[in-house]
């Protein structure tokens, strides 16, 4: 008996294996897979901005990380997960970095004086230089260098955040600089105002070492509030203009790493401005244009915090603290020396440029 050879075209025809023609994936079976990540930072995030206003001084991206780190290492990361959290630490987290431009008024910023925004501008660049020569002394790898000093000289988890996204760095040198730069800077929120009333500083000039040591937004808050409604205006103002010098701090360092990767011979090179540093710069100019709402630019500020709190949710899960325990103690000595630094030069500038009362 002869073997059964399908019909010619001039037949019917045998009918095809389903898996000749595989369909193609639904346009929402895509995004599926971020679905899960997303949503469990989503819940993180929400659960932090909801306790966050009954502990003071306490913001909810330290909440939120500290939730990352427990899930991490008491229950695990469900590999589902592992496509939204990476989203999440960093689509949604250069989206959180790009409308904290929107706090930022060039015109406010300036209205400060020249003074004033010598001693902040003198914080930031002594603390961040001051910093990286102590690192390289104790050893520490540039990487994590640059992340301890950029957020204890600028602007906290936010500013390592945004250093990570320009360096690379590995995901345990991020959470340990941003673990650092919480405790430090809680550590602050008492210390500042007790030693400034201690001196007897007058509120203003108090507000203003606050604002020019202090490292989180959220603690320059608590501990400006803590003095009065004077220091604390005059502490937020300070703190936002540190934050302005985000923009050019990792635009150095990525024509830092341009220019070390050309000299080794590195074929893609990273760009001198990342494109959400740029859209940081330009969410600055339309709050200084002024034709913003207001009602639009708090829903901009309520949306940055709850997505650099989901971002920090994802740096926690990233957390393994049995590998955290190889760090040792050097980045906690350059934390110490950090602090140190940005304290005792904001210090000396708000003596030689008190504010007017």
């Amino acid at each position: 008996m002869e073997p059964h050879h399908p019909a010619t075209a001039d037949g019917p025809s045998a009918p095809e294996h389903p898996a000749a023609h595989p369909k193609a994936p639904a346009p929402c079976g895509r995004w599926a897979r971020f679905a899960p990540g997303l949503a469990a930072c989503a819940v993180a995030a929400a659960a932090a901005l909801s306790v966050a206003p009954f502990l003071t001084g306490v913001s909810p991206l330290l909440l939120a990380i500290l939730l990352g780190v427990a899930g991490r290492n008491l229950l695990g990361v469900p590999a589902s997960w592992a496509a939204g959290v990476q989203v999440s630490a960093k689509k949604l987290l250069r989206t959180g970095i790009v409308l904290l431009g929107l706090q930022l008024s060039l015109s406010e910023i300036l209205g400060l004086g020249a003074g004033t925004l010598l001693v902040a501008v003198a914080s930031v660049g002594i603390t961040f230089a001051a910093t990286l020569w102590t690192g390289r002394l104790l050893g520490i790898e540039p990487s994590q260098r640059l992340l301890i000093a950029s957020g204890f000289s600028i602007c906290g988890a936010a500013a390592v955040a945004a250093t990570e996204s320009a360096t690379e760095a590995e995901e345990k040198d991020v959470v340990t600089a941003i673990g650092l730069v919480v405790l430090f800077g809680t550590l602050m929120i008492p210390l500042v105002p007790f030693l400034g009333t201690t001196l007897g500083m007058p509120q203003e000039a108090l507000g203003l070492w606050i604002g020019a040591s202090t490292h989180e937004v959220a603690q320059v808050v608590a501990a400006g509030g803590a003095v009065g409604s004077a220091a604390l205006a005059v502490a937020v103002a300070v703190k936002l203009a540190r934050v302005l010098m985000l923009a050019p701090v990792i635009a150095g360092i990525g024509w830092h790493r341009r220019r070390t990767q050309a000299e080794a011979g590195a074929g893609k090179r990273p760009p001198i401005i990342p494109l959400f540093v740029l859209g940081f710069i330009v969410a600055m100019l339309l709050r200084t244009a002024g034709f913003l709402p207001t009602q639009f630019l708090d829903a901009a500020t309520w949306l940055q915090t709850a997505l650099l709190t989901a971002a920090m949710f994802a740096l926690g899960l990233g957390v393994h603290l049995r590998g955290l325990a190889t760090v040792g103690g050097k980045p906690v000595v350059l934390a110490l020396v950090s602090t140190l630094v940005i304290l005792a030069v904001s210090l000396g500038g708000t003596l030689l440029f008190p504010p007017a009362s």
